[in-house]
């Protein structure tokens, strides 16, 4: 492959990167804006649900439900840790591996290989990156 060729696609890449960023981030841009005005509808229906003591109110145009979205925020996680380990609990956790946290546990003890149950699989990728720009002295 010849040196022009591949500033071509270098070239190529770094604009449709940059064109993809620029979409991205108008996208962006307008959802946040009409996810607040989505957000201050739903006050307001809530706030109307709230007046009259209803869970749930039918309209022509569709029905409003108010509902509770509880989540768990752990506060203190080596108790909460020691617990799960007593009451046998792992349920109680989300099953996602930390990558980082396993290289590092295998980094030292490499002879042993992977845990049970765990493969793994490696991606190899391209990165381009824009030339640095040189500080004028």
């Amino acid at each position: 492959m010849s040196e022009v060729k591949l500033e071509e696609l270098v070239q190529s890449y770094l604009t449709i990167r940059d064109e993809r960023y620029k979409l991205k981030h108008e996208y962006e841009s307008k959802d946040a804006e009409i996810k607040g005005d989505l957000e201050k509808l739903e006050q307001a229906m809530l706030s109307y649900c709230n007046d009259i003591n209803a869970d749930s109110i039918r309209t022509g145009s569709g029905t409003v439900i108010k509902s509770i979205k509880e989540t768990f925020i752990c506060n203190d996680w080596d108790n909460f840790k020691s617990y799960i380990l007593d009451n046998q609990a792992l349920d109680l956790l989300q099953q996602r591996i930390s990558d980082g946290n396993l290289k590092e546990f295998l980094s030292t003890r490499q002879s042993e290989g992977l845990p049970p149950g765990i493969s793994t699989m490696r991606e190899v990728k391209v990165t381009v990156r824009k030339p640095s720009s040189r500080a004028a002295t």
